[in-house]
């Protein structure tokens, strides 16, 4: 199979090595000027992993879309609506897209999968790929699983076969509301468990993770996904990733916010907390730990006295 990946980033360029590692055709895509482009094309690596020779690399996009029928897309979310614009210029028919990004639109709240049919057609078959794992771990040889979901089963089904190795076990996700809620928000959670650290309140994560999926279960409830969902790989089992290792962006943002630190990578649950707090009014549902963490980020309300409140609320039954 050949396989497409656009977006030369921490993601775009794993799921490169893995397409190739698995025995893949790949071509990885990456804007014309890119820095993180020019230095693969001149040393064949980045500070996560060394990309094969084989891997070809180009900034032409319409080549890109023409070299395969299946193509990853790894991108900011943000940039999600205005990047498949341009994609859906060059015309996508026969295409089949993977988005393995995980956040919400600002402004609107819509998920990506809705972004992305809204920018293409609805017809262009379209689908997600998240989970637990980080780029350091994989290539070092460490398993982990992870779930792909579509609003179509037979392509996910299509997917999880092409896609499945000894290094990556795929689930089917079923509930595609909720696995994308999921994965958006578990970055949210993930800001959260890192100023827990910055205070050295680690032992407080526990109760983070129990409540975090708790609410969030509700929203998407709400919604009209499947609260169980985000007990599944898409958000709770992501969470060892996300809230404990020093690999996670969003946990050390959250922890560089409290001990002063600048932190210059992308920390998606930045902006996803913002578009989950529309959601939360939208569908009158009570997000106290997002709602926390936006206060934190985006009010600059003091974030001790924030995360002391959180954990000071009225008492109340565990599973109301």
């Amino acid at each position: 199979m050949k396989v497409t990946v656009l977006g030369c980033g921490r993601w775009g360029t794993f799921h490169a090595w893995y397409a190739d590692h698995i025995g893949h055709d790949v071509l990885l895509w990456g804007r014309k000027g890119s820095k993180h482009l020019q230095e693969l094309k001149e040393t064949h690596k980045n500070e996560y992993l060394e990309l094969p020779e084989r891997v070809a690399l180009t900034d032409d996009i319409e080549a890109a879309l023409a070299f395969a029928d299946t193509i990853v897309i790894s991108i900011s979310s943000q940039q999600l609506r205005s990047f498949v614009g341009e994609l859906a210029a060059l015309g996508l028919a026969g295409k089949r897209f993977v988005l393995c990004m995980k956040g919400l639109e600002i402004g609107t709240g819509k998920r990506l999968t809705t972004v992305f049919r809204e920018a293409a057609g609805e017809n262009i078959p379209v689908a997600v790929w998240v989970g637990p794992g980080h780029v350091q771990d994989f290539t070092r040889g460490i398993p982990n699983c992870m779930v792909i979901a579509a609003a179509d089963m037979q392509l996910t089904k299509e997917l999880v076969e092409a896609f499945s190795s000894p290094l990556i076990r795929f689930y089917y996700g079923e509930d595609l509301l909720g696995t994308e809620i999921g994965a958006a928000a578990k970055n949210v959670v993930g800001l959260a468990a890192g100023m827990l650290d910055g205070f050295g309140y680690g032992s407080l994560k526990g109760a983070l993770m129990a409540r975090g999926t708790r609410e969030l279960s509700r929203l998407i409830e709400k919604m009209g996904g499947d609260k169980m969902t985000v007990y599944g790989l898409s958000h709770l089992g992501d969470y060892e990733a996300t809230l404990f290792s020093p690999h996670s962006n969003n946990r050390r943002f959250g922890e560089d916010l409290i001990t002063g630190k600048p932190f210059a990578k992308l920390a998606e649950g930045v902006y996803t907390v913002e578009a989950l707090m529309d959601l939360a009014r939208e569908y009158r549902v009570e997000l106290p730990i997002c709602e926390t963490v936006y206060e934190i980020v985006h009010n600059h309300q003091d974030p001790k006295d924030q995360l002391t409140q959180l954990f000071m609320r009225s008492t109340k039954s565990e599973l109301a």
